[in-house]
């Protein structure tokens, strides 16, 4: 009985892995720049979010906060995840405008410029789709 042969499937790399990890397999392969579902879905929720939810409230805030029992979106519990919402959020509201010290942490958090780029055109597109529908 004849058969094919079955390929070893490799474990693919997490981005939220070890960065010796990542670096090694970025530099092995040079595969074009891709977004799971998950941090699709990170980058369409950025779309609401404020710039106020970037930066931490001092002290004073939060205990008005506490006081009047107004609730602080969540950060989001992964590190990466959390980077990739803040420079989506940048991205919403300041197009290319992003601060180096934001990106800085993007590209830490196991990302890489094509990434960026990637998102950058994608939110780009959706500005300009939107503005063609809501033009009279």
């Amino acid at each position: 009985m004849a058969s094919l042969p079955i390929p070893v499937l490799q474990p693919q790399s997490s981005r939220f892995a070890a960065p010796e990890r990542a670096a090694m397999v970025g530099a092995a392969t040079s595969l074009p720049a891709r977004l799971s579902a998950l941090e699709w879905s990170v980058v369409a929720m950025a779309e609401q979010d404020r710039l106020s939810s970037i930066r931490e409230p001092s002290r004073f805030i939060s205990a008005l906060n506490a006081l009047f029992g107004i609730k602080r979106p969540n950060r989001l519990a992964n590190d990466g995840l959390e980077a990739l919402r803040r420079i989506a959020v940048f991205a919403w509201h300041h197009g290319w405008n992003v601060p180096k010290s934001e990106l800085a942490a993007f590209l830490e958090a196991g990302f890489s410029a094509e990434h960026f780029e990637l998102i950058q055109n994608s939110i780009g597109k959706a500005r300009a789709a939107r503005r063609r529908r809501t033009a009279p």
